[in-house]
């Protein structure tokens, strides 16, 4: 089994959002990854981004920046 680790857990209202992140993302070669939404949080769409804590105020400002709309997010043990 994988052990668990803090992760920046951002959620999205549509899965067009979800996929707009991830392809904005790869094309700056922004770490990360999508995944299924957590059961601790919830999302409209059932997909999030994945990505390490510390990048939490770097990821907003590059979510804006790409007008990404997003849900929340949330640092939790994944």
């Amino acid at each position: 089994m994988r052990q668990k680790q803090l992760r920046l857990i951002t959620t999205f209202h549509t899965t067009a959002d979800a996929l707009a992140c991830e392809k904005a993302c790869k094309a700056q070669g922004f770490s990360g990854r999508i995944i299924p939404v957590p059961r601790q949080l919830s999302a409209g769409c059932g997909l999030a981004w994945s990505c390490e804590p510390e990048l939490e105020g770097e990821f907003a400002g590059f979510l804006k920046e790409h007008q990404v709309e997003f849900d929340e997010m949330a640092v939790i043990l994944f």
